[in-house]
């Protein structure tokens, strides 16, 4: 994987303006992946939207990481449902209209 399409996090963090622990603790959670590389941890592109909620969710509402790991599978079962939802209401078209 090229380094010049990952995020370091060291630099992200300062962009931020948050603490590296918060990343580290978000991977331990299991939300963010972290790539080591040449003794420096980068993120992947697109893991930014869903970390910058996180930071919202944390910094700005004050939730926990426990709370936010909550919040991040909650939205998730939503989201594949809703994406169900979809699928099955276009399959009932396909009948519909025969």
């Amino acid at each position: 994987m090229a380094s010049k399409n990952l995020i370091q996090v060291k630099q992200f963090c300062v962009y931020h303006e948050i603490e590296n622990t918060f990343i580290k603790e978000l991977s331990n959670y299991g939300l963010v992946h972290i790539i080591l590389e040449k003794n420096d941890e980068y993120l992947e592109p697109e893991q930014l939207p869903v970390i910058e909620k996180m930071i919202r969710m944390h910094y700005d509402l004050n939730i926990n990481l426990e709370g936010i790991d909550a919040i991040y599978h909650l939205l998730n079962k939503i989201e594949t449902l809703q994406q169900h939802l979809i699928n099955t209401q276009n399959k009932l078209r396909i009948y519909e209209e025969q």
